[in-house]
């Protein structure tokens, strides 16, 4: 067992968001992208913002689109696809990028870290 609890992180208000595009927190210690797609069925998601093909932290500046109805995002280096559900790279295998659950709680988003 983990010494290391997880708990809910308030990160910013719902209106921080930018609809169809990513924005980048600081979660303990760890730098997450927060993506808000306004046209999926699930609303937000949340990953590592840093790439581990391009090894820079930039996944929140990345292109949101589907693949298959599937959110994806689009790394700006080299244009590798990552399923914003599972992480998991859609051309590469072993590249995966670490998802948190997100939540809005009174206008807060908030992020299980």
């Amino acid at each position: 067992m983990s010494n290391v609890e997880k708990q809910w992180v308030e990160v910013c208000e719902q209106d921080a968001l930018v609809k169809d595009a990513g924005v980048c927190a600081l979660v303990k210690d760890q730098q997450v992208a927060i993506f808000h797609l306004e046209r999926s069925e699930e609303k937000l998601f949340a990953v590592s913002n840093y790439c581990p093909i391009g090894k820079a932290n930039v996944i929140s500046r990345g292109i949101v689109g589907s693949v298959a109805n599937e959110p994806v995002i689009a790394s700006p280096l080299y244009k590798q696809q990552f399923s914003l559900k599972s992480g998991r790279c859609l051309q590469q295998e072993d590249a995966l990028l670490k998802t948190y659950p997100v939540r809005l709680e009174n206008g807060q988003v908030q992020i299980l870290a």
